[in-house]
């Protein structure tokens, strides 16, 4: 699998946890908010990976927030998922682009988008043949 770097669209902040790993990379650390409630939520870097863990319990078809671990801001994109109408959760590439995933426990929706197709596309590439050597 291919592992992606990402960072808070809103303060630059890396979101990488190098202390913790899932699918033998590194982590994605946000904050998660659910109930009133707030906890730690580590997801796999590995691109089409759904694994994660958080001390928080989100039930199967709710809605969770979002925060960024650094700034706080709420990482909700205006997008709304084209599966389940949920906001979409934004972060930014940290070579250019994006990723968005579905705010909706369980609903599997991402969304990996380029700013300079030919560059990033390229990266991501290199990135995947080095994933199978």
């Amino acid at each position: 699998m291919i592992s992606v770097s990402v960072k808070c669209p809103h303060c630059g902040k890396s979101l990488m946890d190098p202390k913790k790993k899932l699918n033998s990379s590194t982590s994605i650390l946000i904050h998660l908010t659910y109930a009133g409630k707030n906890a730690p939520l580590y997801m796999s870097s590995a691109y089409g990976s759904y694994l994660v863990e958080t001390p928080l319990g989100v039930p199967i078809g709710k809605i969770a927030g979002f925060r960024c671990p650094h700034c706080k801001a709420d990482l909700k994109s205006t997008r709304r998922c084209d599966v389940c109408a949920a906001q979409m959760v934004a972060f930014d590439l940290k070579e250019g682009g994006q990723v968005q995933i579905c705010s909706r426990r369980g609903c599997k929706k991402h969304i990996l988008e380029f700013q300079n197709p030919d560059n990033e596309l390229q990266a991501f590439y290199k990135s995947y043949v080095k994933a199978f050597k």
